[in-house]
């Protein structure tokens, strides 16, 4: 099992598109994926779930994360246990270390989302789990039990879910902020991307996350040397990079096809952009979390061209309906929530919202080709 975040400092490069694309991809080729929905903004969790069931689930617990531990003692054993038997949000699940009080006995179980793909949807509250990693921070230091038990929960549960459920990737979606959360969760997963626009801000965005990896992997090797018999709650491995894929960019439309192979069938003004990318790559991450892969595979976009170029507005169907793309012209012809506009849309378009599934799974098995360089 390896846990795996797609992430960059930057917003708007598509990043929940590819990390929920992805995970149905990996789905569709026999894995197991958990997808956790840790970023506040919850998109992710939209784009997945139903408005009125997403609404019932927050409004259920709105208690329990004003406090944790005196709704949870109003209930019976079983009422409780009828309470979290029901799917449940991430900072639901986390509010018992948050609070300090006892972990669950048994973890909700995830929102079903599609064959082999099951979601932990988030919440706009978890700014507030955040804050207490900010405060208990330092207690790391003088090995803390509570301390550790917020810096390292949400981990913890990533694996607990899989080895109950025998998954083989659990996928955490995070928001661009490089704060105190995603520092415990970039810094604990197994590996991370980073999906880039062919712009300026991408290449700024790499440089952030450069030099705020090397801040926490020094933060994280003192407390590291510090743990003693504690050291096996954290992960065995810093995190590691897996690559970068340019998403979203626009197409380079020309007869001279040699030419336009050599810069990557993009746009002049995204190409003169996209070449820097594995420059800043080289210059600003730092090589400990990068050595595993070949130099091919750092100047490589991960599944090369097959997922870079512009999507148009197929995404936003997809959001639209709650699916792949590569679902959506099926859905119209049988489906009587689809919009007649929008059949008009799909049916002219069939075969690119198709092609969009096999360019996802050659996607997914370059990526799976990196994380077997993890072990």
């Amino acid at each position: 099992m390896k846990i795996i975040s797609i992430f960059n400092n930057k917003g708007g490069v598509g990043k929940t598109t590819l990390t929920y694309h992805l995970a149905h991809a990996l789905a569709l080729m026999g894995k197991r994926v958990l997808m956790i929905d840790s970023d506040p903004q919850c998109n992710l969790t939209i784009y997945g779930v139903e408005t009125e069931e997403l609404h019932k689930i927050w409004e259920q617990e709105n208690k329990f994360i004003d406090d944790f531990n005196e709704n949870r003692i109003k209930l019976t054993e079983a009422e409780f246990e009828l309470f979290n038997s029901s799917p449940r949000t991430i900072h639901y699940i986390l509010k018992p270390a948050e609070d300090g009080t006892r972990d669950l006995d048994h973890l909700p179980p995830p929102i079903k989302i599609d064959e082999n793909l099951d979601l932990i949807p988030g919440r706009l509250t978890l700014h507030k789990y955040e804050n207490q990693i900010s405060r208990r921070w330092n207690g790391l230091y003088s090995k803390e039990p509570l301390s550790i038990r917020t810096v390292t929960q949400i981990r913890t549960i990533a694996v607990k879910y899989a080895s109950e459920r025998k998954y083989d990737f659990v996928i955490i979606d995070t928001s661009p902020s490089l704060g105190a959360l995603n520092k415990v969760i970039i810094s604990t997963v197994d590996g991370f991307l980073v999906p880039c626009l062919p712009d300026m801000f991408s290449l700024y965005g790499i440089k952030n996350i450069g030099n705020s990896l090397l801040e926490w992997q020094n933060d994280f090797r003192t407390i590291y040397s510090l743990m003693g018999d504690k050291r096996n709650m954290f992960p065995e491995n810093f995190v590691r990079f897996l690559g970068f894929t340019i998403y979203n960019a626009k197409k380079y439309t020309s007869e001279n096809i040699s030419l336009a192979e050599s810069r990557l069938n993009l746009a002049q003004a995204a190409f003169n952009y996209a070449k820097q990318i594995p420059e800043t790559i080289e210059k600003h991450i730092v090589p400990e979390v990068r050595l595993h892969l070949t130099e091919k595979m750092l100047n490589t976009p991960i599944g090369e061209q097959v997922v870079m170029h512009t999507h148009n507005t197929l995404p936003v169907m997809a959001q639209k309906y709650r699916i792949p793309m590569w679902k959506i012209p099926a859905l119209a012809k049988t489906s009587p929530i689809v919009d007649n506009e929008d059949k008009n849309t799909i049916s002219g378009n069939q075969k690119i919202y198709e092609r969009t599934k096999e360019n996802y799974i050659a996607f997914a098995e370059d990526l799976l080709t990196r994380i077997s360089c993890l072990d």
